[in-house]
């Protein structure tokens, strides 16, 4: 059978048949169809049309339709620590005069996120109201009747904050439906970070006095008891000071003393001009002895005898003994005083406050939704989503 070749051109097979004998057939494919829309095409067309465009021409009506403007009011501080060095450290030039506390700023940056102070601002302004304003906006607003958890998770939508752990600076944003409510907030905030930094300096100074000032009370206490046993001794003994009575009763002895040798004179002179039966001599004879025994009686009471009571003596030792304990309760308080108000001096050379660098400010233009972002995000989340579904789809296809 002749090939299709050498009945196209018959003269050059009978010409040379020897040469073509050995040729190899190649088939030619039919040429391609016109390009045509099939089903599935249409089906990638439709899809298209309901998971991308449809969605997001709901979206952006919501957004420029229905979505409320909100309103944004900036508030930034930090957190300063004031440091008034000695006059030996200005003059030497030593230490800084400010400085920022990193800590007190983190646990600022915790309490603008928590439910204490949402609690706390929803009581003074009424976040529900405020948050629930606008009934047409389904998407942006509170719920009514929200609880405080839903409170708390909206308010970390509306409240936004931007810390910077090297220098310490804190900047809220505050958005709401209306300027004058953001910048209510905002201030709200505001006051009640400052309470809060005030709070913990003043926890660190109590910390910082609190063992001066334990220091001191008891050193007042024993002071109050030193003072008491000295003056339940003097109420008891009816002595205000045994020293001042030990000195009267020596001037006491030393008169009688003095009394004494002068009977002896007196008796010695009468016995060497008078017989011993004169009633002169048996006078000054009772008189030496009253005095003796008065010299006796008032060295008993003084205990300078041997076989005394020392009456005296031991109201002395123990005026004494109280006397040391109220000197060294008085000692001790000077003592503990003076650390304490250098204490508390330390305490208040260190304090902090909340220093703002940006006040609550008032919007004049909504700066939020920021509707064009939004529409383009979902735009390409659900153009993303589709595209991967198409592939997806063709790919299970291809592989059948």
């Amino acid at each position: 059978m002749a090939t299709e070749a050498e009945q196209a051109h018959p003269s050059n097979t009978s010409s040379a048949p020897a040469t073509n004998q050995g040729a190899k057939v190649v088939k030619v494919a039919p040429s391609a169809r016109p390009a045509a829309m099939r089903p599935r095409h249409w089906f990638v067309v439709f899809s298209f049309l309901i998971c991308v465009v449809a969605p997001a021409a709901v979206t952006g009506i919501y957004l420029y339709t229905r979505a409320a403007d909100q309103y944004a009011s900036t508030v930034g501080f930090t957190v300063r620590q004031e440091e008034t060095n000695s006059a030996y450290e200005i003059l030497g030039g030593l230490g800084g005069f400010s400085g920022s506390s990193s800590s007190d700023t983190d646990i600022l940056y915790e309490f603008i996120q928590s439910q204490e102070l949402v609690q706390a601002v929803d009581t003074t302004l009424d976040l529900q109201e405020i948050y629930s304003k606008p009934t047409d906006d389904v998407v942006f607003r509170l719920a009514e009747d929200a609880s405080i958890e839903e409170l708390v998770a909206y308010w970390e939508r509306m409240v936004r904050i931007f810390y910077d752990p090297a220098t310490g600076l804190i900047e809220v944003e505050v958005r709401s439906f209306d300027p004058e409510e953001s910048r209510a907030i905002a201030r709200e905030i505001f006051e009640r970070s400052s309470a809060m930094i005030n709070k913990l300096s003043a926890i660190a100074r109590e910390d910082a006095t609190r063992y001066a000032k334990e220091e001191l009370d008891q050193a007042v206490e024993r002071l109050k008891r030193a003072r008491q046993a000295l003056t339940l001794f003097r109420n008891e003994t009816r002595i205000v000071d045994p020293s001042a009575d030990i000195q009267g009763q020596m001037g006491l002895l030393n008169s009688l003393q003095a009394q004494l040798a002068e009977t002896f004179i007196e008796l010695d002179l009468l016995i060497e001009t008078s017989s011993p039966s004169d009633p002169r001599v048996l006078q000054a004879k009772r008189k030496i002895t009253v005095i003796e025994k008065r010299i006796e009686d008032e060295r008993r009471k003084l205990g300078t005898s041997g076989g005394g009571d020392g009456v005296f003596a031991n109201l002395v030792g123990q005026f004494e003994v109280l006397q040391v304990d109220r000197e060294f309760a008085e000692k001790s308080y000077l003592s503990a005083l003076s650390a304490y108000d250098t204490a508390v001096a330390e305490a208040q050379r260190q304090s902090r406050y909340l220093a703002a660098y940006v006040q609550p400010t008032l919007a004049e233009t909504a700066a939020y939704p920021k509707r064009a972002i939004l529409l383009a995000v979902v735009s390409l989340v659900l153009f993303g989503i589709w595209t991967i579904s198409v592939l997806v789809y063709y790919s299970l296809r291809d592989r059948r």
